[in-house]
């Protein structure tokens, strides 16, 4: 079942409040920007599920800080005096709004890990690169189109890089694999180079 809603932060209050207490028969729950994919098999019925989805009340407000991690970045990406342009900013004000205000993984996708994270900084909403890189690497720290990420592995993108962790957001001998899980809340902190 694909059910819509207006908005990234409308798909994570319902998905926070579908995954703490999922409707019978729900096995999956897959949030996007603006949808969220409800799997389910039997004895669960459409109609049952919709019913239940319908009567769920999405909490507002502060969410629970249980599910945080900690980012630590080195702010020499490629693109950060870009940003710091883009944004009127200096580049040590990009980095200061980065880690100023917390970031909540809105959904996944991508690559396997890749988490779209939301609620930085406002003045940090910037484009897409005009054009792709064929190689970015893996931990780089990105921002497009209001979202940040860490790039789980080396892959093209197009995101503007602004720093790199050392951190591994995926990795398959963990359990789970991802670390940045949809409604997990992300806090960047400045790290010495190296």
């Amino acid at each position: 079942m694909l059910v819509e809603v207006a908005g990234v932060a409308e798909v994570l209050a319902l998905y926070e409040t579908l995954a703490a207490d999922p409707p019978p028969g729900v096995t999956d729950i897959l949030p996007a920007a603006r949808t969220l994919l409800l799997r389910f098999g039997p004895p669960a019925r459409h109609d049952t599920v919709a019913s239940a989805v319908r009567a769920a009340r999405p909490a507002t407000g502060e969410r629970d800080a249980a599910a945080e991690v900690t980012v630590p970045v080195v702010y020499d990406g490629a693109d950060l005096a870009e940003v710091a342009a883009l944004t009127g900013m200096s580049e040590r004000e990009v980095v200061d709004a980065h880690t100023g205000t917390p970031w909540t993984v809105a959904f996944t996708g991508f690559a396997p890990g890749f988490g779209y994270l939301v609620g930085g900084h406002p003045r940090l909403r910037v484009p897409r690169r005009r054009e792709s890189r064929v190689r970015v690497p893996a931990g780089s720290v990105a921002l497009a189109a209001g979202y940040s990420a860490v790039y789980p592995g080396e892959s093209p993108g197009g995101w503007q890089l602004i720093g790199r962790t050392g951190l591994a957001v995926w990795d398959l001998a963990a359990d789970p694999p991802a670390l940045l899980r949809p409604g997990t809340r992300v806090r960047f902190t400045e790290a010495s180079g190296g």
